[in-house]
């Protein structure tokens, strides 16, 4: 079977087509994520796709909701095929295994980036600066050196005020690490309920 670059549910209204997901609504409360098997690289879409790729990204994240549900409450209704509607299920050659069906909530303009590792545009600054965020750093840092704690540099897109978010970042890096994944940094997503009620959202430390 072919990699699934597109996805075309008539039946269901695409509400957009990101670099990796297609988001469709389902009915006023509730979303459809599905993961493609599209690549990106430096916010250029590729022609050719992943065989399975956006299986994989699915089963990373339902594996991290369920291991943080206890930090944090998520918008994940069900990734199991056979509990979506069937409006859902008429498309089960397209969205079996690569489909989560979530809570529609109202989406806070925050990106919430944790690193674990000295890298990338952390460590230009560092060198420069010894700073990463304008947060002052030991000296004599290793480029791809641990954090001692993993270091957490939010970046708002809008004023929201005060964010303090309820999710400790070491519990996945160090449970990780245990299975011989090295988290360098990752990026949380958040949203709220007509409550108000904060909800942990989209992806999860995919990589």
């Amino acid at each position: 079977m072919a990699a699934v670059v597109t996805t075309n549910c008539p039946n269901l209204e695409l509400i957009a087509r990101g670099k990796v997901r297609d988001l469709y609504r389902v009915d006023d409360h509730s979303l459809l994520f599905v993961a493609t098997d599209r690549i990106s690289a430096f916010d250029v879409i590729m022609e050719n796709g992943v065989h399975n790729k956006g299986k994989l990204l699915t089963e990373i994240s339902k594996f991290w909701f369920s291991y943080l549900k206890d930090v944090v409450p998520n918008h994940l209704i069900t990734g199991n095929f056979e509990e979506m509607p069937d409006k859902v299920k008429q498309y089960r050659d397209q969205l079996e295994g690569r489909s989560m069906l979530v809570k529609r909530l109202r989406v806070l303009p925050v990106e919430s980036i944790v690193r674990g590792y000295i890298t990338g545009s952390a460590w230009s600054e560092y060198k420069k600066k010894g700073t990463v965020c304008d947060i002052p750093l030991p000296v004599g840092m290793q480029e791809s050196q641990a954090f001692a704690e993993p270091l957490w540099t939010p970046s708002t897109k809008a004023e929201i005020g005060d964010h303090d978010e309820n999710i400790h970042p070491s519990k996945a890096r160090d449970y990780a690490l245990e299975r011989g994944i090295i988290i360098a940094d990752t990026k949380f997503e958040f949203g709220v309920d007509e409550h108000d009620n904060l909800y942990l959202i989209d992806e999860v430390l995919t990589p």
